[in-house]
């Protein structure tokens, strides 16, 4: 352990020490490349114009070259080896996208994260704002905050491990431990394998997320609701506006533009969504999301490179424009102020 927490400061130490030294020597380099005498106005003016020119290229220089190397590489690598078999040296053509759409567990996969589309974002953004204006009006809701927030600090796959203990299943006469199966048998009910109950499982895997991003949403939807001037509510309160009014028709348009940044950010994490499925369930039982079939197919029963591409390549296709919209919408409120 202390060797780990040893080598994870030397690294940080040692990126922070090559970094400085990277930019002192490479404006070193610069200026003397481009040198600035007292002798000749003309070419100490256009030295001078080359340095501005060339000295942001040099900050941003090392950030581009990171960018083409894991991002724009593997998307164009990955795009190609769509059109190749499953050892990545026989050009195919669209046989892999061929396979996709007539692929059962493709089409189980496409539906299942379309469910966890509608359901996820919406649950979380809705809980997320509701937690932010009721801890808002109560002394101890600082303490509510810290609450609904510690499971952000969990990872997926711990949070999976937490909420297995709570669906788990004890067959025959052994006694439940599991929350659910333990509540359900307390008023009467029949114990049930929750996690292998077809379609319904899905809806016991995204309260897990929900549970871990409506954290997420209180936080950011608080702030935002604390941006809401004062005389806005007095006014409507004078008004005769109850708070159901005040909540629905001041406070969420005038924090709508928040609530959308969350929504399409928990919206892009969905679409990522593969810890859960693989600790829950593995995709068994009409589970299987996209990431986690990418997964199967690229790295089990011998890996097909063709087929695991093509997936990757629906789920970037479906984040796109999320993004794309997300940037638009920046740039218009930027143009606003």
């Amino acid at each position: 352990m202390l060797l780990q927490i040893v080598s994870a400061l030397g690294v940080v130490v040692g990126a922070v020490i090559a970094c400085s030294a990277y930019f002192y020597f490479s404006n070193k380099i610069l200026d003397l490349a481009l040198p600035v005498k007292d002798g000749d106005i003309r070419a100490a003016s256009r030295n001078l114009n080359r340095r501005a020119l060339v000295r942001p290229w040099l900050f941003v220089g090392p950030a581009l070259f990171l960018l083409v190397v894991y991002l724009v590489y593997p998307v164009i690598a990955t795009v190609v080896l769509s059109f190749y078999d499953r050892s990545g040296l026989q050009f195919v053509g669209l046989a892999n996208y061929q396979w996709a759409l007539g692929d059962r567990e493709f089409r189980q996969s496409i539906f299942n994260n379309i469910l966890w589309l509608a359901v996820v974002p919406a649950a979380c953004t809705f809980f997320g704002l509701v937690i932010a204006v009721m801890t808002d009006r109560i002394w101890w809701g600082n303490i509510a905050k810290s609450i609904v927030f510690m499971p952000m600090a969990i990872s997926f796959v711990g949070a999976s491990v937490i909420w297995k203990f709570i669906y788990e299943y004890r067959g025959g006469n052994d006694v439940q431990i599991g929350l659910l199966n333990a509540i359900v048998q307390l008023f009467g009910g029949t114990p049930e394998v929750w996690i292998s109950v077809p379609f319904w499982n899905n809806f016991f895997l995204m309260i897990i997320l929900i549970w871990i991003q409506t954290g997420f949403a209180m936080v950011i939807l608080s702030a935002a609701l604390r941006g809401i001037p004062e005389e806005t509510i007095e006014a409507a309160v004078i008004d005769g506006a109850n708070g159901w009014q005040i909540f629905w028709r001041i406070m969420v348009p005038q924090v709508w533009g928040t609530i959308a940044v969350v929504w399409t950010t928990i919206t892009i994490l969905v679409l990522k969504v593969f810890d859960i499925v693989l600790t829950m369930t593995n995709g068994q039982w009409q589970t299987m999301v996209l990431a986690n079939l990418m997964f199967n197919w690229l790295f089990r029963g011998g890996g097909d490179s063709g087929r695991s591409a093509v997936i990757a390549i629906i789920i970037m296709l479906a984040v796109t424009p999320i993004m794309v919209w997300n940037v638009r919408r920046a740039n218009r409120e930027l143009k606003g102020h």
